[in-house]
């Protein structure tokens, strides 16, 4: 069971400002919608909160956050990253799936390194202002297995490099 990460980031490491992501990349949520289907999505609450509609159809959608009495309306709540990788793992070996996709934020995505298998990660052609970032994609541990440059779409605001990394076996 592979688990992997699902982030867009700019040239500066932004991934988010004020609860949104600071570009307009249409081309990139279809990516995203494809990429996630029928897969477990484990978020930050914050992450959760952001999304005008909830929740995502068509995936397990998990949210962790620190408070118990938290509620997500078609969502699993839970306390712990651990917590939520198991339910997901338990869910995607049900329905036959090999891989979980964890989404966001910025400190889920910060614990979720370590023990990620895969990073597809849509580079943004741009430095955005913002108050989120992706941790440092160490060469050391992550080799390029996939990469696609692509130009803005009428609806994107920016060109995009779409990058999947695999982390080095040792």
């Amino acid at each position: 069971m592979k688990t992997a990460i699902v982030v867009a980031i700019g040239e500066n490491g932004v991934i988010g400002n004020d609860g949104g992501l600071p570009w307009r990349l249409s081309t990139d949520m279809k990516r995203f919608k494809a990429q996630t289907m029928g897969k477990p999505i484990i978020m930050g609450r914050k992450t959760w909160e952001s999304f005008p509609r909830r929740p995502l159809p068509g995936r397990l959608n998990i949210v962790i956050t620190r408070d118990g009495n938290y509620r997500a309306e078609g969502a699993r709540v839970v306390g712990s990253l651990g917590e939520a990788i198991a339910i997901a793992r338990e869910q995607a070996e049900a329905d036959g799936i090999d891989e979980i996709c964890v989404i966001g934020g910025g400190e889920i995505y910060a614990q979720a390194l370590n023990s990620a298998d895969t990073l597809h990660v849509t580079h943004v052609a741009a430095a955005p202002r913002g108050d989120t970032r992706f941790p440092e994609i160490d060469p050391e541990t992550w080799y390029v297995a996939e990469e696609e440059s692509f130009p803005a779409g009428e609806k994107d605001s920016h060109p995009t490099r779409y990058v999947v990394y695999e982390r080095h076996r040792k």
